[in-house]
């Protein structure tokens, strides 16, 4: 064995193909890009274009929810802003810092939905902050150079395993017995048919035999 003799695999390695190599090819005149136009040319986008009226992706209802237009936007703010904010005496150290004292200050320009204060840089003052959300690394720096971060977000609630909303329905009914059966009828019309009564005629015997 030399390294001339060294092969692949059969197949793993194919040619490419060379189209506009004449028609014998199968890839021939046009190269595979049919005739002329915006098709035979590269970066063609035309994919959902319906000749101009309505696509069916607009035509068709938007479904689902997004909290976009609900959801609360913050002022990201990092520790080490801050302390130069408090070298260059914008900001008093000793007071509380809140989203009022950081327009002050020129941190920020309007408080939006609050503040998060992020742990990018280095703080040495001790700072009492009173801020919507902060990260883990910001309040461990703050917390180190002796002040305090009071955060103004609501707790969020710990998960149960409690059914909630129609399961939580459901579990109420099923408790108090007002479910209904799967038959349709409710429990106590289902009690209250009764057993067919037996016939009081007595049984003819059976066709073919007689009594002996």
């Amino acid at each position: 064995m030399k390294l001339h003799n060294i092969a692949d695999n059969p197949g793993a390695r194919q040619q490419r193909t060379r189209i506009g190599r004449g028609i014998g090819s199968g890839k021939g005149k046009t190269g595979g890009r049919g005739g002329k136009g915006q098709t035979a040319r590269s970066g063609v986008r035309i994919k959902g274009f319906e000749g101009g009226q309505m696509p069916l992706h607009r035509r068709l209802p938007k479904r689902g929810f997004r909290n976009t237009a609900f959801a609360r936007r913050l002022n990201e703010i990092n520790i080490g802003d801050v302390q130069d904010a408090i070298d260059a005496g914008k900001l008093d150290a000793k007071a509380a810092v809140d989203s009022g004292a950081m327009i002050k200050a020129g941190l920020m320009r309007r408080a939006k939905g609050g503040v998060k204060l992020l742990g990018n840089g280095e703080i040495k003052s001790k700072v009492d902050f009173a801020v919507w959300l902060a990260s883990k690394s910001a309040i461990a720096a703050v917390e180190k150079a002796g002040g305090s971060v009071k955060i103004l977000a609501p707790k969020k609630e710990e998960e149960t395993d409690e059914p909630r909303g129609k399961n939580k329905r459901k579990a109420l009914e099923a408790a108090k017995g007002g479910g209904k059966p799967k038959g349709g009828k409710s429990a106590k019309a289902a009690d209250s048919v009764e057993p067919p009564a037996a016939a009081d005629k007595p049984s003819e015997p059976a066709a073919g035999k007689t009594d002996a």
